[in-house]
């Protein structure tokens, strides 16, 4: 291959690399330097609701801020200043003219009232928050060895009774992931240990209260039958005393506007945090459901859900799958009231209320959702509820101190393996031991960033993996090297030399570095945990290695025959070859 291709290729590969790993680079070294990160910065590790709560109490005093100061007559307050592009497009929007001067009372007067100022200076924080958040989440993690946290082991309550008790866990791996993951908690580890355990694993600092109240929350869902008639009287007597229906815990002050067979139970959609929020009426009612008391189908009867497209519509649809006893369930159930609302109710929530257009047994659908609502609907009912009891068996916490210690060994490892294998290169080889040492430099910068690339998370083995790696990437460098002095007894051109040493060269680090990923493929298939992230990085490590070793070091080697004309090959202590301007005839001269 032409070396100006060779040589794009390479460019190509380091920007596509420098792509995976700049969320990393912004994440660790850029963003901490800039002030107004400072918090941000740290609220961006917290849950959503955590989030929730403070972009809503900075916007109420930023919004009280914008107030004094339009009393006054005074200007937009400093960090409010986002908001006059935002007036001058609200003066268009509705026709009017801009004034001339932006400060604070035309800035409060281009919205339609405080609620709408107060949604936009906290979509503000939420958005420059959930950019930081999802910043972190592309960038490399570290693992529980390297920034602390939890490690729980959860314990199955009670012998598994079910006909597939290896779906059971899969269930409650799904579920138990959902959950967490629901609480914006940095990249658990949820794995099965043996026939009866789960292992879990939280990096960084968590409550353990807390999240064992998310672990061990019991989860419910099911399907109950709307009660319409219920429903319509009930919004006859709630819009007629709206201020007078509830207390405030939302139960009824006076249970009696719904029959006694029955509950009544709010509808909830996801806000802009991914958290649930009351639906509301076109009118601004809370949106509500009277269902029957009886539950009508069990989730944990559902085997699995998933979202599809519609054939005829093209619109997404939910379909779920139920085992044989709920299937004939579900079809009495719904055989029986064709023309019904069927409410679908998780921990006392409605996320929806379809109408039962035919009875369905097995096998069902669930239409009139956009893609997003039918996917979280589709979660919903696949990893609702736990199908098995579990229960907390060991918890151990692992300090931050300890964590930042083991880094800066880990990190010190690692370093120290490079470098000592650079200064070896460079005292053995000369010359030509430049070509590896950025040959190494490469190969980590490749392998880091492929890593990153895939939501790698660091630990102590990973690192392990690493320097692994750089040992064998400098030893398909020897394997070159060697066969290249070989060459150079024979009297041939630095050019012939070249090429012969990496031809040579190239089956026997093909067949080191073949089996050495085959080795990583089978440990990352049958290890989990701290075994497979060493197996991931040692497998990336294989591809990076062969690519600088036979490619990045044969292009710098080419560079400086080509290019710069050079006519001498320093390749070791005692070998060299040099080539007369004369007769341009190669001879080995000891040193």
């Amino acid at each position: 291959m032409n070396k100006r291709y060779r040589f794009l290729i390479l460019l190509i590969v380091l920007g596509v690399c420098f792509l995976f790993l700049w969320p990393t680079i912004r994440w660790y070294f850029i963003v901490p330097n800039e002030p107004k990160y400072n918090n941000l910065r740290e609220l961006a590790l917290k849950s959503r609701e955590e989030i929730k709560t403070h972009s809503s109490q900075a916007a109420e005093v930023d919004l009280q801020r914008l107030l004094d100061a339009s009393r006054i007559g005074g200007s937009v307050p400093d960090g409010l200043e986002f908001l006059i592009p935002v007036a001058r497009k609200n003066y268009r929007n509705n026709n009017k003219p801009i004034p001339e001067q932006m400060n604070a009372r035309a800035v409060l007067e281009s919205f339609f009232n405080r609620r709408e100022a107060l949604d936009t200076i906290e979509q503000k924080y939420c958005d420059e928050i959930f950019a930081l958040k999802d910043l972190q989440g592309n960038a490399v993690k570290l693992g529980l060895d390297l920034s602390g946290g939890l490690s729980i082991i959860l314990q199955v309550g009670r012998t598994l009774t079910n006909d597939d008790p290896v779906d059971a866990m899969n269930r409650a791996l799904e579920v138990l992931n959902n959950r967490i993951d629901r609480f914006g908690l940095t990249e658990p580890v949820i794995r099965r240990q043996g026939t009866s355990q789960i292992y879990i694993e939280i990096p960084g600092t968590s409550d353990p209260e807390n999240i064992n109240n998310i672990i061990m929350g019991k989860g419910s869902l099911t399907f109950h039958l709307e009660v319409a008639e219920a429903t319509a009287a009930f919004y006859q007597y709630y819009r007629a005393n709206r201020a007078d229906t509830f207390d405030e815990n939302w139960n009824l002050k006076n249970p009696s506007i719904i029959p006694p067979h029955t509950m009544l139970l709010g509808v909830y959609v996801k806000d802009r945090y991914g958290l649930d929020e009351r639906d509301r009426n076109p009118d601004g009612t809370y949106k509500f459901i009277v269902v029957e008391r009886e539950v009508g189908l069990d989730g944990n009867y559902i085997e699995d859900a998933t979202v599809d497209r519609n054939n005829v519509t093209g619109r997404p649809e939910v379909v779920f799958r139920l085992n044989d006893e709920g299937g004939e369930i579900f079809y009495r159930l719904t055989s029986a009231n064709e023309g019904r609302n069927l409410a679908i109710i998780m921990d006392d929530k409605v996320r929806s209320s379809p109408t039962i257009q035919t009875g369905i047994r097995e096998r069902g659908t669930i239409t009139g959702f956009d893609q997003e609502s039918s996917e979280n609907l589709a979660l919903i009912l696949r990893t609702a509820a736990l199908p098995i009891e579990l229960e907390v068996a060991s918890q151990q916490s692992i300090g931050a101190s300890m964590g930042e210690d083991t880094i800066q060994r880990g990190l010190y490892a690692l370093l120290g393996g490079i470098v000592a294998v650079l200064i070896f290169m460079l005292a053995f080889y000369r010359i030509s031991g430049i070509n590896a040492v950025v040959a190494q430099l490469l190969n980590f910068y490749i392998m880091f960033s492929v890593l990153s690339a895939l939501g790698f998370t660091l630990t102590l083995p990973a690192i392990a993996g690493f320097i692994l790696t750089i040992g064998m990437a400098t030893d398909a460098n020897v394997i070159i090297f060697e066969r290249m002095k070989e060459e150079m007894r024979l009297g041939k051109t630095r050019k012939a030399v070249i090429e012969a040493g990496f031809s040579k060269a190239f089956w026997a680090i093909m067949d080191s570095n073949i089996t050495t990923f085959i080795a990583a493929l089978f440990l990352s298939q049958l290890g989990s945990g701290p075994i497979r992230g060493f197996a991931v990085s040692l497998s990336i490590g294989v591809f990076s290695s062969v690519f600088t070793a036979l490619f990045v070091s044969r292009l710098i080697f080419d560079f400086g025959t080509d290019v710069i004309r050079s006519k001498k090959l320093s390749i070791s202590w005692t070998t060299r070859i040099q080539e007369s301007n004369d007769t341009f005839r190669a001879k080995a001269v000891s040193l």
